[in-house]
């Protein structure tokens, strides 16, 4: 499929002959190419969900519910494969919340860890002045083809799988919810994010997810032009007293 061809997806480069194949794969067959370490793909069926437990719960004991023949669930696996560590930190979190909050309730931090796990983008920032830009929704400034070219600011991680999932229609205006790193390689960066999570230094609340309108990035989208940026209700202002956490340290 040509969407793949997007940058969105160049972080599942790896898998391309999974999101061209003609067919789906099984369940079993998925989880026997992607072999995740601890972690087993199975079938989410009424036999599965009678176990009682929480999704979360149930990934913790090493099973992951996964439907068939399903995108949104294709790439959720294929996340885990390409970014375990950033999956494991965020189950590992949410399960403590489960256990403090109970299967039926959620904090600010679950629904934060929700957002990331879904449409989030780790995104590695090195000038300051970009991300003074960015902390005042100066899209203009921010989306200047420079910054990106040397790589002043780069996409280190395209993560939310639900984001993959919206971005099979093209052209769509896709918004990433991120966390900030400041570091000079990816690696680096996705595990210094991991560790944060791990350690409740991020996501702890919704709001200190940095929202970046992905069509501004130059290259990402075919109607990029000079007034793109004016759409205000897609390149939105920064909102009285929001105010942004700083980077995580790599």
């Amino acid at each position: 499929m040509a969407c793949f061809d997007h940058p969105l997806f160049r972080g599942l480069a790896s898998f391309r002959d999974l999101l061209d194949a003609s067919g789906w794969p099984s369940i079993a067959q998925l989880d026997a190419r992607l072999a995740l370490p601890g972690k087993q793909l199975v079938e989410q069926d009424a036999a599965l969900l009678a176990d009682g437990l929480h999704y979360e719960q149930r990934i913790a004991q090493g099973r992951i519910a996964t439907r068939a023949c399903n995108w949104h669930d294709l790439f959720n696996a294929l996340a885990w494969a390409c970014y375990p560590q950033l999956k494991r930190s965020l189950n590992a979190r949410q399960c403590r919340h489960i256990e403090l909050m109970g299967p039926g309730r959620r904090d600010r931090a679950q629904a934060a860890l929700t957002q990331f796990d879904e449409t989030g983008v780790v995104v590695r920032v090195q000038d300051a002045a970009v991300l003074a830009a960015w902390d005042a929704h100066d899209w203009e400034a921010l989306f200047d083809p420079a910054h990106w070219r040397q790589e002043a600011i780069a996409i280190t991680a395209v993560f939310g799988h639900a984001l993959m999932e919206q971005a099979l229609l093209p052209g769509r205006l896709l918004v990433g919810k991120c966390l900030v790193v400041q570091g000079a390689d990816d690696a680096t960066c996705i595990e210094a994010a991991a560790r944060a999570i791990a350690e409740s230094r991020a996501l702890t609340d919704p709001l200190q997810l940095r929202p970046l309108p992905l069509a501004g990035i130059p290259g990402w989208h075919p109607a990029r032009a000079p007034a793109f940026h004016a759409q205000a209700d897609y390149f939105r202002p920064l909102r009285d007293g929001r105010v942004y956490p700083r980077p995580i340290a790599a």
